[in-house]
């Protein structure tokens, strides 16, 4: 029955965007736990995947590169499907949903603005980028924000950064080694240029908001320019309230969010 399920859910998303130039292409895979589907086009990169042990359906986009997929993938949907219990037609509404999500107005934008380059105070990547590229000073972050990616649509940027990456960030102050504060605020000086508007208000307004003030004289030194210039105005944002993001919650296929 997952084989059908799949095949239905993956013709429904092919529909869709085979007129848009996408081209579907053979996925050799050789994880048991997971079927996967791929869809390629010129800027953008979209992906089926059936989790076998979490019985997830999961519809994922990345950005294009000249070697294909940047493999840093956005999850855009989730829906639970249980092949002993759910049929063609679940399947069917998980396939709609799919489609829905890659022929809306928005997202078409998206896609055509995804490779263009942006004007020099306007980056393109976003707080998910910016997380995982915190990976290399704290491991964890890689499963929390997989877990993230498959619990909440849209990911939640702000609530994420509260609950998993301020605390690691004050604990490496706490600890103060300088190589490694070094690193991280260049990280941050180079993510505050090249993000987008939400990963700019992240770095300022949550991250070095959050940090405690007898840090400062140790951190500041370290920011860039630019970064600087912005935390400063910032500043008269800190103990205010970040306004929390709207969540939908991901679908099963009776018609619960996950």
């Amino acid at each position: 029955m997952i084989n059908k399920a799949f095949t239905i859910v993956c013709d429904k998303v092919n529909a869709v965007l085979e007129p848009q130039g996408y081209k579907k292409n053979k996925v050799n895979n050789s994880d048991k736990n997971e079927m996967v589907a791929l869809f390629t086009g010129e800027n953008v990169a979209y992906s089926v995947i059936y989790y076998v042990d979490k019985m997830h359906m999961v519809m994922r986009s990345c950005a294009m590169t000249e070697d294909g997929p940047d493999n840093e993938w956005k999850t855009m949907a989730t829906w639970m499907f249980n092949p002993e219990t759910d049929s063609e037609k679940e399947a069917g509404s998980i396939g709609n949903d799919f489609a829905d999500a890659v022929s809306t107005p928005v997202n078409i934008k998206r896609v055509k603005q995804t490779k263009k380059k942006k004007s020099n105070d306007e980056g393109s990547a976003d707080p998910v980028f910016l997380y995982k590229r915190l990976v290399k000073f704290f491991p964890e972050l890689k499963a929390e924000i997989k877990e993230e990616e498959d619990s909440y649509y849209p990911f939640r940027a702000v609530t994420f950064c509260k609950e998993h990456v301020v605390p690691k960030i004050n604990y490496m102050l706490a600890l103060g080694v300088k190589a490694d504060i070094t690193k991280l605020m260049g990280i941050l000086s180079a993510q505050y240029v090249n993000g987008d508007p939400d990963t700019r208000a992240i770095i300022t307004i949550v991250i070095l908001n959050s940090v405690d003030e007898k840090y400062l004289e140790i951190i500041e030194p370290l920011m860039s320019d630019d970064l600087l210039k912005a935390y400063k105005p910032a500043l008269k944002l800190k103990g205010k309230k970040v306004k929390p993001e709207k969540v939908k919650k991901v679908v099963t296929s009776t018609g619960t969010r996950l």
